[in-house]
């Protein structure tokens, strides 16, 4: 699958999401076999671009190639002027956010809430494209409602625009998270368009992964919430794609080490208070669906410091080790 110049390794592709496609886990999902992973979106307007939190989503430091940055908004030249910044901090691709269904942002008129107005839609794509001069991306849904449902329109609208290539979450923005996805539409987008297309939505094993692409003859597979304590779905699917084999399942010891460092790096990337917050999350999720994770999840979020964090994460996982080796 390409982009633009960039031929990626497999087409299994890190989805931007906010608060967790952040450095630390972008390099983690490169690491554990992402074929591109997508920067958390930073907003266009360029009074937030010196905050704080904008400066940690800017931090490309080290990335391997291609630097992928998601960017939000409404205006047009703003969203222009935001490739352009963007590009000249490292971005290599620019992906345009129209498929964020959170209330903040659609409140905005931004994310999904763009698909009501297809003008506008045209005239930040254009706006964008002709702005920059790497490859520009897009992610869409399937439309605002369920009783309007303007994908295939859309995804016109991105071709003849020159957008390089098409990500689209099965779902409507008023759907958000809920309901089955309709890999239908998905199917009928990628009919009617010569673009890269890649499905999103509810991909949480390699055989799933593999009935989507065989469903709606998409070029690459998106993964977003499936990989929030399961970085290594990206290895899962790659290998599966190409060899239709499963790969053993992940052990308690490889978990454990995995974990460690994201923790840990998410203590140096954002100094110990904010990594401390920060790691909570992504603990209860590497835990969630283990023996005692509740337990361990809920002490784990009244620890105040990283060195309490990295003692009890280790406890926890020993514990779990030693009871798989003796079943072993």
């Amino acid at each position: 699958m390409k982009i633009g110049e960039y031929k990626l390794n497999n087409p299994v592709i890190l989805a931007p999401m906010a608060g967790v496609t952040d450095q630390p886990f972008r390099n983690l999902c490169r690491r554990l076999g992402a074929g591109l992973v997508v920067s958390e979106m930073v907003s266009s307007d360029p009074r937030l671009w010196q905050s704080k939190k904008t400066s940690f989503r800017l931090n490309h430091d080290g990335e391997p190639e291609p630097c992928s940055v998601q960017i939000a908004g409404s205006d047009p030249d703003m969203m222009a002027a935001a490739a352009q910044f963007n590009v000249s901090n490292g971005a290599q691709i620019i992906d345009i956010n129209m498929g964020c269904p959170a209330k903040k942002v659609c409140k905005k008129a931004a994310g999904s809430a763009l698909l009501k107005d297809e003008k506008l839609v045209k005239q930040i794509l254009s706006a964008v494209v002709n702005a920059v001069d790497v490859p520009v991306t897009l992610k869409i849904r399937t439309g605002w409602s369920p009783s309007h449902r303007n994908g295939t329109t859309i995804a016109q609208i991105a071709e003849e625009s020159g957008i390089a290539a098409l990500a689209v979450h099965g779902r409507t923005r008023e759907c958000a998270y809920k309901g089955e996805v309709e890999y239908d539409t998905i199917a009928a987008i990628k009919e009617i368009i010569t673009i890269p297309v890649m499905a999103n939505g509810d991909i949480t094993t390699p055989q799933k992964a593999q009935e989507v692409l065989d469903h709606t003859a998409a070029d690459g597979i998106m993964i977003g919430r499936g990989a929030q304590g399961n970085p290594w779905i990206f290895r899962e699917i790659a290998h599966f794609l190409k060899t239709g084999e499963t790969l053993p399942a992940t052990s308690f010891k490889e978990v454990k080490q995995v974990m460690m460092k994201h923790l840990s790096d998410l203590h140096h990337f954002y100094g110990e208070y904010a990594g401390v917050r920060i790691a909570r999350k992504h603990f209860g999720w590497y835990v969630q669906n283990l023996p005692y994770g509740d337990t361990h999840r809920k002490l784990f979020n009244q620890l105040d410091s990283a060195s309490d964090q990295l003692t009890i994460a280790q406890a926890f996982f020993v514990r779990l080790i030693e009871g798989e080796e003796l079943a072993a």
